[in-house]
């Protein structure tokens, strides 16, 4: 049941179902299901990280767009301006 519900959290991308499953991993008494196992929590892995990245570089193109926003804005006059 374990490694079935690991499969479901990786193909749904789900990492908090990953990060659950992961504190809940059982002894697996068949060397199958521990290949298996081994397999599925690889790929675990390479998902987690491949995500982690993704939302690096998203992070990094916000960043840059409210940059380029933030520098094509008028500059605020202060109310206390009296210069015009």
């Amino acid at each position: 049941m374990w490694l079935t519900k690991l499969k479901i959290a990786i193909v749904e991308k789900n990492t908090d179902s990953i990060n659950t499953l992961l504190d809940q991993t059982p002894n697996f008494e068949k060397i199958e299901d521990v290949k298996e196992a081994m397999y599925l929590l690889k790929e675990a892995f390479e998902l987690v990280y491949g995500l982690r990245d993704e939302t690096a570089q998203s992070m990094e193109q916000l960043k840059k767009n409210m940059e380029f926003i933030n520098s094509t804005q008028p500059a605020n006059k202060n109310s206390l301006d009296i210069s015009s």
